[in-house]
């Protein structure tokens, strides 16, 4: 919002969103192929969907763009975690040593007990298994959003007026300009994953009614949802903070009091986190796993689950290709989060709008 302005940047959140809902109408309708209602053939994947309506070579591409996208969603997710975790040692820093003292702190120690944690979670067998830890997501993005809002209407009552420009922040350049407007047009993007995992959601539910139906009405309702928090946290902090917004009002400390509220809001924001990387990758399991199994569908290692079961437990399904897989991924993930920020607009503009 402060890179783009009063008017354009509540346009491109609107415009981010609309493109978004427009894109799960038409996914919702691939979901049952040849007829969106009756089928009878379901496409349970993005790429199946993408194969059965435009064939293998535009699957196979697609497909790399999806798994990249999968992928740079956990590396992201690691990193913004391990952010909210510093953000929370250095408030209480700031609390015990004041506002001015120089508390610097590293984060890969928090991205290795992310990732210890995925390691765990990861384990879970599939998509369908996962509701409880969606639900948990959920609640923590609603508890974060709403003490940001607070927090930012408080800001602004105290400034006393509403700050910020119809062009957004002044530059010395054009091109320092163009750059910042390119950058906040890609995290506008970014806050839009939705349609990589659509599909998948979709094939979760039971009907009826129908689950074309049923989805559509779902995204109406989290987008429109979504949209309005994402409008009014960007809103309040650019009235409160002007020029000098930083990019996260939770963890750019441009809230200092009450220190306990803003840890509390961090925490959900790892707790949402915790939840959001499994829900992008356990597609990305489900698409290689399956791939492997009809590569070699005859392996008794790949196949065959052994039960577990630890004190204090329920027993549970153990599988060797999922324990070694899901293992690696996490763990490259975490070690790719520790030296480099990924971004994916190119990945977004090719499953969003490309195959559309």
């Amino acid at each position: 919002m402060a890179q783009l302005g009063w008017i354009a940047g509540p346009l491109a959140m609107v415009l981010f969103a609309s493109v978004t809902l427009i894109s799960t109408y038409l996914l919702c309708n691939c979901y049952k192929t040849p007829d969106p209602e009756v089928g009878p053939v379901r496409n349970q994947s993005y790429i199946d969907a993408v194969n059965m309506n435009l064939g293998k070579t535009n699957a196979r591409v697609c497909g790399l763009f999806v798994q990249v996208g999968l992928y740079g969603m956990g590396i992201a997710y690691t990193i913004t975690s391990a952010i909210s975790l510093r953000a929370i040692q250095k408030s209480n820093c700031y609390h015990n040593e004041g506002h001015n003292a120089e508390c610097y702190f590293g984060d890969a120690q928090y991205m290795l007990a992310f990732g210890v944690v995925q390691l765990i979670l990861s384990q879970i067998n599939n998509f369908h298994n996962i509701q409880w830890l969606s639900v948990v997501a959920a609640i923590m993005s609603f508890a974060y959003s709403i003490i940001g809002l607070g927090l930012g209407i408080a800001k602004v009552v105290g400034n006393g007026y509403i700050k910020g420009s119809i062009r957004g922040i002044s530059t010395s350049t054009t091109g320092e300009k163009v750059w910042l407007v390119s950058q906040a047009l890609g995290d506008i993007s970014f806050a839009y994953p939705y349609s990589l995992i659509l599909i998948e959601i979709q094939d979760t539910l039971k009907s009826p009614p129908s689950e074309k139906d049923t989805m559509k009405t779902a995204s109406i309702i989290s987008i429109s949802a979504t949209t309005f928090f994402y409008l009014c946290c960007g809103a309040l902090g650019y009235a409160a903070f002007g020029d000098k917004t930083p990019g996260n009002l939770l963890t750019g400390f441009g809230f200092y009091e009450p220190y306990w509220l803003i840890d509390f809001a961090n925490m959900c924001i790892v707790l949402h986190l915790v939840g959001g990387y499994q829900v992008y990758s356990q597609p990305l399991f489900a698409n290689v796993e399956k791939w492997v199994s009809v590569k070699f569908p005859d392996s008794g290692i790949i196949h065959k689950d052994f039960k577990l079961k630890l004190p204090l437990l329920p027993a549970f399904k153990l599988n060797v290709l999922r324990l070694c897989f899901r293992t690696i991924f996490v763990a490259s993930t975490t070690t790719i989060a520790m030296f480099i920020y990924f971004k994916g607009p190119g990945q977004k503009w090719a499953t969003t709008y490309m195959f559309y």
